[in-house]
């Protein structure tokens, strides 16, 4: 599991640790932040003597790091030029680096094999200033990559928020534990190395902010059947999608359950048909009575908005089981109070599955402060709404979150957009329904079907665009993928 923490939390440890006063904390960043550096040279041009580093340096600790990186780089031969983008830096670090042969300049050499971001560091807030804007669009067009510290400057740690300009960083090199950004931003931060400079969970961690399984750990959870299954003990999942305008969400959220191995999958609705014609081994029927009885709901892709669509809604959520609402179904949600009472009022679980955009609209329909939230902060955001209508919620995204009602808060980054096209979401909902009806809670079927949704959809694309079919065809081969990972078996 990793785990994301808040710049409150991390300043807490750091000065709970042994040796912050003296500076060692920073002598082991430093020589993290020059390890790292060596390494990225060696990958991408095969050797470290002679090559040229800048260093961009603002005024904060990691401007600090960077320029006591500056001796290690040295010692190994390389050029390392200081660019300062503040006024004030860090003194000693600055005196450090003058002293074995570092070069201070007010412009960019003409040859840089690569840069090191420590513009500002855990504490800044909003985008570049006009000069280190500058620099870094420079690096930008001379492609020159970038190693952060800590993590891109024009990011904020807390919140994820990107600002224009900021750093796009390949490579970030942080300590102790990732920052909440490192999930939140994470197509700006690259690939992220944790340090161990001795600042452990002992020294004053508070709870994570948030967490996420690694791809073992959501094979480990992924329920398979064992010598006393049967199709029903397995979880039984019922799908009401689609309608005569959008019979395409029926067969894409219909077939994603069936290939996320639920033990059977019936579907309710007016495309009988066309789901029997894709998957045959689902059970089909037309309506809500004669379904029979299922271990979790998904409801709300494709199936309309009209009266009859906020008739089964509420239906749907008076049985005492899991209910996944997506699409159609939060658009109902939303436009009706009535509705939104029952969800605060299930003890059965409840799972939201918006975009963006959803979210907004059932938001400012419950009066939250998460319609405002969710474009400066998605996981405070998140965790506000899941509050306000005592249901899980997942907010899609490229890093997708999803919050219990009591704040506790998974999420997951996809790695890519692959997935961002019409009927993902359907294909999303069938998979996390399944795993609602094999017993999974809702915030870890979430992120555990987000994650192979997105393993999917990087399965399918082969680094091309790809339609919903195919990303709903991938399911299978990208969960047996995963499941090569599995720790144990059955």
């Amino acid at each position: 599991m990793t785990s994301y923490y808040g710049a409150d939390a991390i300043r807490s440890a750091e000065q709970a640790t042994v040796g912050w006063a003296e500076g060692s904390l920073m002598a082991r960043a430093a020589h993290a932040v020059a390890s790292t550096v060596l390494t990225e040279l060696r990958l991408r041009t095969g050797a470290v003597y002679g090559r040229t580093v800048v260093l961009l340096v603002g005024a904060g600790d990691n401007g600090g790091d960077a320029l006591f990186a500056g001796r290690h780089l040295r010692a190994r031969g390389v050029r390392v030029v200081a660019v300062r983008t503040s006024s004030r830096v860090h003194e000693a670090g600055l005196a450090d680096f003058l002293s074995v042969g570092g070069r201070v300049a007010e412009r960019l050499p003409e040859r840089v094999h690569l840069a090191v971001d420590a513009v500002v560091g855990l504490g800044g807030r909003g985008p570049l200033r006009e000069q280190a804007a500058a620099l870094v669009a420079e690096l930008a067009v001379r492609r020159v990559p970038i190693v952060a510290v800590d993590l891109p400057s024009g990011v904020d740690a807390d919140t994820g928020v990107v600002h224009a300009p900021s750093v796009r960083a390949d490579v970030s090199v942080t300590f102790g534990v990732h920052r909440i950004a490192h999930l939140l931003a994470a197509s700006n931060c690259g690939r992220v190395v944790v340090a161990d400079i001795g600042i452990t969970p002992s020294h004053g961690w508070s709870e994570p902010a948030v967490t996420s399984p690694t791809d073992a750990e959501v094979a480990d959870l992924w329920p398979l059947p064992g010598p006393d299954d049967d199709k029903y003990s397995q979880g039984v999942v019922g799908v009401i999608a689609g309608s005569a305008k959008y019979p395409g969400a029926a067969v894409l959220c219909t077939g994603a359950a069936i290939a996320a191995s639920s033990g059977m999958t019936r579907y309710v609705g007016p495309a009988v048909e066309q789901v029997l014609a894709s998957t045959p081994e689902a059970v089909a029927v037309t309506d809500l009575g004669a379904a029979g009885r299922v271990q979790a709901w998904v409801v709300g892709p494709g199936y309309g908005t009209d009266a009859h669509s906020i008739e089964l809604l509420e239906r749907v959520l008076a049985h005492d089981v899991p209910v996944l609402v997506d699409a159609d179904a939060l658009t109902v949600l939303a436009a009706h109070e009535h509705v939104r009472d029952v969800v605060r009022e299930r003890t059965a679980p409840t799972l939201l599955t918006p975009h963006a955009g959803e979210f907004v609209r059932i938001a400012t329909a419950v009066g939250s402060e998460a319609a405002e939230l969710v474009a400066t902060d998605r996981l405070a955001a998140v965790r506000r709404l899941a509050a306000d209508l005592n249901a899980s919620v997942l907010l899609k995204g490229r890093a997708t979150l999803v919050a219990d009602p009591n704040g506790v808060t998974a999420g997951t980054d996809a790695g890519s957009s692959w997935a961002a096209t019409a009927g993902s979401g359907d294909v999303l909902a069938g998979i996390i329904g399944a795993l609602l009806a094999a017993g999974v809670d809702p915030r870890v079927a979430g992120v555990a079907g987000a994650r192979v949704h997105a393993r999917a959809a990087a399965h399918a694309s082969g680094g091309a665009p790809i339609g919903a079919s195919e990303l709903g065809a991938a399911v299978r081969p990208a969960l047996r993928e995963l499941l090569r990972l599995r720790q144990w078996t059955r």
